[in-house]
């Protein structure tokens, strides 16, 4: 007979339920497909410290020769502490659940059960990683929103940082050939000049266009033309401008992305764009240990799971999983926007 002790062996123990989260792989989120996007830095403790330091060049005053020269003081740094925030959810198992469960010996009994037990995780991660998608979605934009739409972070008040207006982009009839190319120019210029150096040259500005926006600039004449007359044309004639496809023009890769099926839950809004930076490290996930007694002083890890079973009344056992995240931005001063005009 199948009981609810079977919960206590070490086939359900948290470290053995925390492996097998992490062999299921990620469900698809455009956003954490990019390489070098969001580098993930696990931590021991549930404070993050970032640092800041003034390093800007300056010109040199000429002086006499036999003249000391001009003293550079040291770096001025400033350091703040934030702390991960606590992302939890579960699946309850009843016992009477456990009556369809066949017993044809105990080897087959704790092979459907983990079946069962591994089901219900599938379904938790799915929530998880919808709900890292819409923190980077929200990091590369500055501003960390919770699932009720409440603020976690806001990184251009945290890091003391303005935001550029929107450029306004043109996509009607009238819109004069080559002045497109002018803007990606403008916006990468804007991006690189407010990175301060941060990340070097190896630094690729990205896009991510709503529905509206991708469908208008893919129509430009001069968009079209650059395809059109290209050498891998004919390779390109079955891609260019499909929904949810990726190019790149004027030195910026766009993206149409594909948010959640009610086009609001995650989602680019509506006539708009994301310029964001690419390799320049400004975006990172600490991710800080669980609460149990034998994950204390380890480094964290993306997810956790264990289970708990009614210890009063044994009738339910909790899959339950949690993930203690912080998406950062060092940097939200970078991050611009594009509207259709």
């Amino acid at each position: 007979m199948l009981t609810m002790d079977v919960f206590r062996g070490d086939a359900f123990s948290a470290v053995s339920l925390t492996a097998a989260v992490d062999k299921f792989g990620y469900v698809p989120g455009f956003l954490g497909s990019i390489p070098g996007l969001i580098v993930d830095t696990p931590v021991r403790t549930r404070d993050v410290w970032i640092e800041e330091r003034a390093n800007a060049p300056a010109l040199i005053q000429t002086s006499p020769r036999g003249a000391p020269p001009n003293q550079k003081g040291g770096d001025k740094r400033t350091a703040r502490s934030f702390r991960t925030v606590r992302l939890a959810d579960a699946s309850r198992i009843y016992a009477d659940e456990l009556q369809d469960i066949r017993a044809f010996g105990g080897e087959t009994e704790l092979k459907q059960l983990q079946g069962e037990v591994a089901r219900r995780q599938m379904k938790i991660k799915q929530d998880f990683d919808l709900t890292n998608e819409n923190m980077r979605l929200g990091v590369i934009q500055g501003l960390v929103q919770d699932a009720d739409g409440s603020t976690i972070t806001d990184w251009y008040q945290e890091m003391g940082q303005s935001q550029d207006a929107a450029f306004s982009f043109n996509f009607s009839s009238v819109a004069v050939d080559g002045d497109f190319l002018a803007q990606c120019n403008a916006v990468n210029r804007q991006v690189m000049r407010r990175l301060q150096g941060v990340g070097g040259t190896g630094v690729a500005v990205h896009a991510l266009c709503d529905d509206n926006f991708w469908d208008a600039f893919t129509k430009l004449k001069e968009v079209r033309d650059t395809y059109r007359y290209a050498m891998q044309a004919l390779a390109l004639q079955n891609d260019f401008g499909k929904a949810w496809t990726s190019f790149k023009y004027g030195n910026i890769t766009w993206h149409n992305y594909r948010g959640t099926d009610d086009n609001s839950t995650v989602a680019v809004p509506q006539n708009t764009c994301k310029f964001f930076p690419v390799g320049a490290g400004i975006f990172q996930r600490a991710l800080s240990p669980g609460e149990k007694f034998e994950f204390v002083n380890t480094l964290g890890q993306a997810e956790y799971s264990w289970i708990v079973p009614d210890r009063d009344r044994d009738m339910y056992a909790d899959i339950e999983m949690y993930s203690y995240p912080l998406y950062v931005c060092t940097m939200p001063q970078a991050l611009q926007r594009g509207v259709a005009a």
